[in-house]
């Protein structure tokens, strides 16, 4: 066959802003935004992401500047999500959760040239812009507020960026659909924060995929649970545009307002990370069964079956899967097979904790013997690193070729977490390579006694880290947080009998600290870094061979 070169018609770069465009007339009247007692319209969210996007671009912001967005779950982190590529700027949502000095060291970073802003982070952003270093040029600042209030410190308001904006602005296409849409900042839980660019393509792609995994079907009800800055809402921000979604948004919100969302608004699904469905399952309010199920998507960190099995007896259908900040979203899902509906709740729990296989949106996944580069056996049992190739994967890390190099190679990239294959095919994640105790020589997966601790009925929370032990070099360490209201509290040695009876005797805990609450980034992630440094202070354990 003789050979046919692309060309204008059929090569139009891929980009998921173009869903809006498409909403505003699919589900022009459909509900596209509930907050409070406010309720925006698809075409109506439309024509504010054109108008911000013509104020943004007045300002002189241009093609592939860096446009940053400190705001939890509000209308304009939503419209933002738009807005700001449609001007041709890179989008860059940030943890607002962390402290001033990181914060000004990201904004540094990625230079970014105008930065939106909450009211109620108004002065985490001004002290992080007063660390900036001298004679640095700093960004332009937007407020965004629930109302009309002004802050003397900022530029102008996001809702006068609405007012005063062009309705009829013609958004500002990507010339190349890798060209960067994002740059999203890891959450630190390894090591520190690095910039992650993902492309137009990528996240077309992503948003895609993420729907088609999940069955999401056209107008469902969503909420907003998971942070929209954690990469993204996991690229539902887009992708609720595709099928006409309503996006309830919630500036913060806790057990008992999400069940109060699903009630008032009828919500169909929502995503979050394990820590939510531990927060589910624990309310007393929740021991009713939903009026109709709720689809549930949970990522983070591997989730142990016992919250799984508490989660879904309440009436929420609960997916898993995997992913990370460099993939923009989920590509690794725990697709249900019907046959698994005949096995007992149990077993059906243990089976949906495993992250699963690939989405039909990326190419390929393995998990490979560190040494010798080949794939492990598919037994359930042999440990690997899990490397991944697709379009969803990132295009680097900003300003750090070392660093992309470094976990971009031999045509894979490399996630540093250590998994299993089962001989069905599923992976299964056993820890971060820097999570892997290594006790007398065996290595210790943490996620499998934390999986065994919150069976315990009186733990809430748990995460399992080294601890420096003279002889046997590693020992496992738990910290654990309890449920509220006890009758009677366990002791460490109660704990440590539990684990005793349902562990290898070198995987119980020979440490277990209680605390009120386990330390946690935004996300929901526990942060192990800083656990083990705590289990480090403690010194060394002296345990004789066993």
């Amino acid at each position: 066959m003789e050979e046919l070169k692309p060309s204008s018609p059929n090569s139009s770069p891929l980009t998921p802003i173009g869903f809006l465009e498409r909403a505003a007339t699919v589900y022009a009247d459909c509900p596209s935004i509930v907050y409070n007692s406010a309720t925006y319209s698809w075409s109506e969210t439309y024509l504010r992401c054109l108008k911000v996007a013509s104020s943004i671009v007045s300002l002189g912001i241009k093609r592939g500047q860096v446009v940053s967005v400190v705001a939890p779950n509000v209308p304009a982190m939503y419209e933002l999500h738009f807005a700001i590529p449609m001007a041709s700027a890179v989008l860059n949502t940030i943890n607002l959760r962390l402290d001033a000095r990181t914060i000004s060291i990201l904004l540094h970073h990625a230079e970014s040239k105008l930065v939106f802003v909450d009211c109620q982070s108004e002065s985490l952003v001004v002290e992080a812009l007063s660390l900036f270093p001298p004679n640095s040029q700093r960004p332009l600042l937007v407020f965004i507020t629930d109302d009309e209030f002004e802050s003397p410190s900022f530029n102008m308001t996001y809702e006068g960026m609405v007012r005063d904006g062009d309705s009829n602005f013609n958004w500002v296409r990507p010339e190349s659909e890798f060209d960067p849409l994002t740059l999203n900042y890891t959450s630190g839980t390894t090591s520190s924060p690095k910039g992650v660019v993902h492309s137009h393509r990528g996240a077309f792609i992503m948003s895609m995929d993420s729907l088609l995994e999940w069955s999401v079907p056209k107008e469902p009800v969503y909420l907003w649970t998971l942070p929209m800055f954690h990469a993204n809402g996991w690229t539902y921000t887009w992708g609720m545009a595709a099928v006409g979604g309503n996006n309830v948004c919630l500036r913060k919100f806790d057990a008992r307002a999400i069940y109060t969302m699903i009630r008032n608004h009828k919500v169909t699904h929502m995503c979050g990370a394990p820590v939510v469905l531990n927060m589910l399952s624990n309310v007393p309010d929740g021991s009713k069964p939903l009026e109709s199920p709720v689809h549930v998507l949970t990522a983070g960190a591997p989730p142990p079956a016992a919250v799984l099995f508490r989660t879904e007896s309440r009436g929420f259908i609960v997916s898993h899967g995997y992913g990370l900040t460099e993939t923009g979203g989920l590509i690794i899902c725990c697709s249900w097979k019907q046959k698994w509906n005949k096995l007992p709740a149990s077993e059906q729990a243990r089976l949906k904790a495993r992250q699963g296989v690939r989405t039909p949106g990326m190419a390929e996944f393995d998990v490979i013997d560190p040494e010798s580069e080949k794939s492990v056996n598919r037994d359930g049992k042999t440990l690997g690193e899990v490397v991944l190739r697709g379009a969803c994967v990132m295009l680097g890390y900003l300003k750090d070729p070392e660093g992309t190099s470094k976990c971009m190679k031999n045509g894979w990239f490399y996630t540093g977490d250590v998994g299993v294959i089962h001989p069905d095919g599923y992976l299964e994640i056993k820890d971060r390579s820097k999570d892997v105790i290594i006790s007398g020589g065996e290595n210790l997966s943490s996620v499998e006694v934390e999986s065994v601790l919150y069976t315990h009925p009186a733990i809430n929370e748990a995460a399992v880290v080294a601890q420096p032990d003279e002889f046997w070099g590693e020992t496992p360490c738990a910290f654990v947080s309890l449920k509220i209201g006890l009758k009677e509290k366990p002791t460490e040695k109660d704990v440590i009998v539990f684990c005793r009876e349902k562990l290898p005797r070198y995987m119980v805990p020979k440490t277990v600290i209680f605390k009120d609450e386990l330390p946690k980034t935004s996300t929901g992630k526990i942060q192990k870094f800083v656990l083990r440094e705590m289990a480090k202070k403690m010194g060394s354990t002296k345990t004789s061979r066993l």
